[in-house]
Parts: structure tokens; C-alpha cells; sequence
């Protein structure tokens, strides 16, 4: 099955049937139509197995001092650090990355971890363990309050504070949209007008995304020369059920305004 289909039919499942790490993987098969990502799953598998003990500490030590699996500090927006094939081979990644490896190579040893989107950082959660959170960027230091305050400063201000829905977890159609606008913003920074493409649709298939969302990234596939793509998406916005008519009004005439410019 190709990366598209299966996307479709993964995406689609229930919030609490979906695992990250085949989805991820199915991210870096959209920019790298050759990856053999069932390959990648075992590879998952072998670090699972070479854990040893079913313990977070066991699967901590094995991906951060045994594989060397650390944050890149000097190329952070390299698209590559989002691909977890990439990651494993460079050694290299950014915290969301780095953080579904853990998640599901603990899964895979019988652990209950967990993301926690942090505003400008990206952590783990033992569920067994609630009050640490693990920062993989940092080689799976483990992180309190205070720590966890000081990184949402770092990116976010000095007089920023840490709310409790800050900590909450993060479901797996939230990682993987985190995942996506990474991938934006880098190959937006590169001009990469291809890539930027293929992600704008992903990021449109993931259900349960808000209507400004979907109506930015309609506009953005207009940008990228996809009128008609963008145009379907606004259609589909109008016909909400229960949407004020002024609003349905404004996208309808948006999505005419866009078929307009294949004339």
C-alpha cells in the first residue's frame, strides 16, 4: 500500500487506535517515496527488545547513552530531524521527534508514556511517575516544575508561567499536527514549494481540526497553485451544519473567487 493510501486509512481510525510511530513514518514516506517503513518498524521493535527491563529508566538509558540519541542544537530546522528514520540514523532530533521514539519504543517494552505539548517544547510522561517529565532534546533528563517553567521562559519570555494545561497530555492527532507545522515552517523558511505541498495536505486530513485552521490552510493551497483543491475545502467549510449563513456566505464566495482563477 502506498504512503497516501495508508495515511487515509490510519488518519481515520479512532483517537485511541492510533500509534505514532507508523504515521510518523508514513510522514517521511511522503517526502521519501522509497522508505520501507514496515523495515522502520521492526527497527522499532529490535530497540524494544534490546531494552531489556520493562522500565522507563531501561528504555532511557538504551536510546540515550546506549544508541546516543540527542538534540541538534546546530541544525534545528533541518527538515530531517522530523523523519524518524532520519533520526535514528543521524543520532539527531528535535524534542517532538525524539519524544514519539521514546513513546513508542516504550510501548513496545509495555510502558504508558505520554506526550505533553509544552508550549516551545516537547517532553514525556510516565504515567506511573506523573510529577517528572522526561526532556528527550536533553538525553532524557527527567524535568519538574520548576525545570519545565524554566524551558517555556526560555522560548516564550521571562515573565511567562506555567499553567497546568500547559502539562496536559497530548493526544496523537495533536503530535502528529505539531509534527506537520514543523515541517511548514521549515520548508517555508527553504521556499520548498514541493514539500510544502504534500504537508499542506496532510495537515488538511487530520480530523478534528478547527474551521480557521482548515480555511488557512485552504487559502495557503491556493498560494501554492491548487485553486481548485483550496476551492473544495472552502465548499466543504460553507456547508457546515449550523454555520452562520454570513460565514457560509464568505466561503462559498472565496471558493468561487478561487475556481475563477483556473479560467
Amino acid at each position: 500500500m502506498d504512503a497516501p493510501t495508508r495515511w487515509r486509512e490510519l488518519i481515520a481510525l479512532p483517537e485511541h487506535e492510533l500509534h505514532l510511530d507508523e504515521l510518523a513514518l508514513l510522514i517521511s514516506a511522503h517526502a521519501n517515496p522509497d522508505l520501507d517503513v514496515p523495515a522502520q518498524l521492526e527497527r522499532l521493535n529490535d530497540l524494544a527488545r534490546r531494552a531489556g527491563e520493562p522500565t522507563t529508566a531501561a528504555v532511557c538509558h538504551l536510546l540515550f547513552e546506549v544508541v546516543g540519541l540527542r538534540g541538534d542544537r546546530v541544525t534545528y530546522e533541518d527538515p530531517s530531524n522530523s523523519y524518524l528514520d532520519h533520526v535514528l540514523e543521524r543520532r539527531l532530533g528535535i524534542p517532538i521527534s525524539l519524544s514519539v521514539l521514546l513513546i513508542e519504543v516504550g510501548r513496545r517494552a509495555g510502558l504508558a508514556l505520554e506526550g505533553v505539548g509544552m508550549p516551545g517544547h516537547f517532553l514525556v510522561r510516565d504515567r506511573l511517575d506523573p510529577d517528572w517529565l522526561i526532556d528527550p532534546f536533553s538525553a532524557g533528563r527527567r524535568v519538574g516544575h520548576k525545570a519545565c517553567e524554566e524551558l517555556l521562559r526560555a522560548t516564550a519570555g521571562p515573565t511567562a508561567q506555567l499553567t497546568p494545561a500547559m502539562l496536559a497530555p497530548t493526544g496523537p492527532r495533536a503530535v502528529i499536527q505539531r509534527m506537520l507545522t514543523n515541517l511548514d515552517h521549515s520548508f517555508r523558511r527553504r521556499h520548498d514549494v514541493q514539500s510544502l505541498t504534500w504537508v499542506t495536505r496532510l495537515r488538511l486530513s487530520v480530523p478534528g481540526l478547527g474551521m480557521s485552521s482548515q480555511a488557512e490552510l485552504a487559502a495557503q493551497l491556493e498560494d501554492l497553485g491548487y485553486p481548485a483543491d483550496a476551492a473544495d475545502v472552502y465548499e466543504e467549510l460553507a456547508a457546515w451544519p449550523g454555520l452562520d449563513a454570513s460565514v457560509a456566505d464568505r466561503l462559498a464566495t472565496r471558493a468561487i473567487a478561487a475556481r475563477a482563477t483556473m479560467n
